[in-house]
């Protein structure tokens, strides 16, 4: 029974370390190779599809800009407003024309970013398994410590197999956000040509380096709990004697530091809001 604790324990320890892992590739992934890039030639296709009605809503929200900041027919004919008008309808339309583009290399810069603060990563990168002091203490628990300490166990292994399935379909999710934002940039993008909504097309934009920038959060709040796992994490409470609190202590403590972890992960985007406003 205290072997198959130990290998339940080192198995859901390894699929924790491999979901790590897979968020890191996840992250550090472009869009145009998830999934071999079959998801990314329907967002183009999508995204190309919604570029005809960015220019008409382009064209509706230029002359709703117009009529609401002109007074009057003749002052739109004044040569310097006309030319605001102008300008201010060509660099909409080019917008919508080069939207792909734009999103692309935000997130190109974004990713420069996070491969720089990714630097580290390999260096701190610990697999976990359980310790060889916490194997000895749960060899040596009696037979109804063992039971006890089995039940907390399996509690334990859920709890980190759950954690690990959030962390994961969180990063999933934001990939796919990204997709989303892709797909249909041309038609928030279309509000600039209004003076009075392009706040709508601005605000599109800051959330969409908002969505990059959490890759950046992930992968450094990955680096601080490796650092903290392989350098000052300490396994079991050094005051115990039981060896039942030892091994409680430990499943305890590691549940706890994956539950942090997986929190700021899951809270990425409202830390990006908080620095950066987006």
């Amino acid at each position: 029974m205290w072997s198959w604790i130990v290998s339940l324990l080192n198995t859901s320890l390894s699929i924790w370390s491999a979901r790590l892992t897979e968020i890191w590739q996840i992250v550090s992934m472009s869009p145009q190779d998830f999934m071999g890039g079959s998801v990314w030639n329907i967002i183009v296709n999508i995204h190309g599809g919604l570029q005809a009605v960015g220019y008409g809503l382009l064209v509706l929200f230029f002359a709703m800009g117009i009529f609401k900041q002109a007074a009057s027919f003749r002052e739109v004919r004044r040569p310097e407003q006309a030319f605001k008008f102008l300008i201010r309808f060509l660099v909409a339309r080019v917008v919508i024309t080069y939207g792909m583009d734009i999103m692309l290399t935000i997130f190109e810069i974004i990713g420069g970013i996070t491969a720089t603060v990714a630097g580290n990563l390999a260096a701190v990168t610990t697999n976990l398994t359980v310790p060889p002091n916490v194997v000895d203490a749960i060899h040596g628990t009696g037979v109804f410590a063992g039971m006890g300490l089995l039940f907390i166990s399996l509690i334990g292994v859920v709890a980190i197999l759950v954690l690990s399935l959030v962390a994961v379909l969180t990063v999933y999710g934001r990939f796919f956000r990204l997709y989303i934002y892709t797909a249909i940039a041309p038609i928030p993008l279309s509000t600039f040509g209004g003076e009075g909504f392009s706040s709508t097309g601005k605000a599109f934009l800051k959330s969409y380096i908002g969505v990059c920038l959490e890759g950046a959060i992930i992968v450094l709040a990955c680096i601080i709990y490796s650092a903290i796992v392989s350098n000052t994490f300490v396994p079991v409470d050094p005051n115990a004697t039981e060896a039942a609190s030892i091994a409680l202590a430990y499943i305890i403590q590691v549940v706890f530091g994956m539950l942090i972890l997986v929190g700021i992960i899951r809270g990425a985007d409202r830390i990006v809001k908080e620095m950066m406003g987006l």
